[in-house]
C-alpha cells in the first residue's frame, strides 16, 4: 500500500462526503475509494489498468459491501476525447488522486483533466510524498485560476516515516 493512498484515506475519513460524487484518479487497490464510500460518497474509481478497476471493486465489496462505478481513463488522452461525451464532464464533488504525479508527464495531463471533471464549488485533494515534479502540476494548476492549501500527513512504512502533503486545490472565485 503506497503511503499517499493511506494519507489520502485518513483525510477522507474526516469528511462529510454523504451523497458527494467523488472521482479517484489511479485508484490503483482502492483504498481512498474504500473510505470515500464509507463516508457516504458516490464514487467512480477510474485508472489506465483493468486490472486495478477489478481490485478497487473487489476491495470496496469485501469491505463495504458497496461497489464504486469503475471506468478505464487515460489521462492523456485529449481532454475532450477522454471524458466528453461520457457525462463526467462538471460531474464532480471532489477530485481524489494519490501518488499520481510520479511522471513529468503525468502533470499537465493531469492540470488539463481534472478542472473537466470538477463541479462548480469543488475541490481537488492530491495526496504526494513531496515528487520532484509537483511543482509543475501545481503551478500548472495555478495558472489555471486554482488555489491551495496543503496539510503534511506522517504514514510510518516499514522502519521509515514517510510525509505525504495533501494538496487542497479549489477555483478562486472571478
Amino acid at each position: 500500500m503506497w503511503p499517499s493512498a493511506i494519507a489520502l484515506a485518513r483525510h477522507l475519513s474526516t469528511l462529510d462526503l454523504d451523497g458527494r460524487r467523488v472521482v479517484e484518479l489511479g485508484c490503483g487497490v482502492g483504498l481512498p475509494t474504500l473510505v470515500a464510500l464509507e463516508r457516504g460518497a458516490r464514487v467512480l474509481a477510474t485508472d489506465h489498468y483493468d486490472a486495478a478497476l477489478h481490485f478497487a471493486r473487489h476491495n470496496a465489496r469485501t469491505n463495504t459491501g458497496r461497489e464504486p462505478e469503475t471506468i478505464p481513463l487515460d489521462w492523456h488522452a485529449p481532454v475532450g476525447e477522454a471524458v466528453e461525451g461520457s457525462g463526467l464532464v462538471g460531474r464532480f464533488d471532489r477530485v481524489i488522486a494519490a501518488d499520481v504525479l510520479y511522471e513529468l508527464r503525468h502533470a499537465p495531463a493531469l492540470a488539463r483533466l481534472i478542472p473537466a471533471l470538477l463541479a462548480p464549488g469543488g475541490e481537488v485533494l492530491i495526496a504526494d510524498p513531496r515528487r520532484k515534479d509537483t511543482p509543475v502540476f501545481l503551478e500548472q494548476m495555478e495558472a489555471r485560476g486554482f488555489r491551495r492549501s496543503e496539510e503534511g500527513v506522517g504514514v510510518r512504512q516499514g522502519e521509515r516515516d514517510v510525509e505525504v502533503l495533501i494538496h487542497r486545490l479549489w477555483l478562486a472565485p472571478v
